[in-house]
């Protein structure tokens, strides 16, 4: 494989269309995926794909890390599509805390997600976020402050250790019932800035249709680096582009 194939994996300039070829985050029956690691390969190679990310969810109790980085090993060697080891890790605390395994040197990337606001009492998941909003016990303009916070020391903390990506991308907001309108200018910058001065890639999420088109418009703005990806947990759904083509 040269460099042409290997080159898929990165992001094209933030001026140029995203490419479809290389689908940039994927699970597999290790974590919140349903197929074999094989079997995901396969349909990256029906859909011409050319480069695929396996970015199966981690934690602290994780134990299979190396079983999987074999998994994928073992796979590169049946195709030419680029396979590349990585995962997706949360952030818990709101320093940027990461919620990594003990072991993650089999990793080639690290992708950040916020799934849930990090606060001093503790991770918040939307359902709370949304009484805590209904209760007058935080604003609409804190939980975008306190979520940006968290996300850009998250890959900040994250790009200490591997490249980083930045999974679903303030997707939380929608599942608390934000507009991301709420995102004001400066928020925006810290979090644009913070990608590019770390190297983060920005993923586009098809599963979860995140970031929104004004917030893609936004980064690309920005210059940030950006890649598509299914976060797909079946093998049918790998490489296959709805909402990806249409911002």
């Amino acid at each position: 494989m040269g460099a042409e194939r290997e080159s898929v994996i990165g992001a094209v300039s933030a001026v140029d269309a995203l490419d479809l070829t290389a689908d940039a985050h994927v699970h597999t029956g290790f974590s919140a995926g349903r197929d074999a690691v094989g079997v995901v390969v396969s349909a990256a190679d029906q859909m011409g794909l050319a480069g695929l990310t396996f970015a199966d969810q981690v934690g602290p109790e994780t134990t299979w890390l190396a079983t999987y980085a074999d998994s994928v090993r073992r796979a590169q060697r049946r195709t030419e599509v680029t396979l590349r080891i990585a995962a997706e890790v949360e952030v818990v605390r709101p320093d940027g805390w990461l919620a990594l395994p003990p072991d993650i040197s089999a990793l080639e990337a690290l992708s950040v997600a916020v799934s849930r606001l990090p606060q001093p009492a503790g991770v918040a998941g939307a359902r709370e976020v949304r009484a805590q909003l209904a209760a007058g016990e935080i604003t609409a303009d804190q939980v975008a402050e306190e979520l940006v916070k968290a996300t850009v020391r998250g890959i900040e903390r994250a790009s200490r250790y591997a490249p980083a990506q930045l999974a679903r991308p303030l997707g939380l907001l929608a599942q608390v019932g934000l507009d991301d309108a709420v995102l004001g200018p400066d928020l925006i910058d810290a979090l644009t800035t913070a990608c590019r001065e770390t190297g983060t890639l920005v993923e586009v999420s098809e599963a979860w249709r995140s970031p929104s088109p004004r917030v893609v418009a936004m980064f690309r703005a920005a210059g940030v680096a950006m890649v598509p990806a299914s976060d797909a947990r079946y093998a049918t759904e790998v490489g296959r582009w709805q909402y990806v083509r249409r911002v």
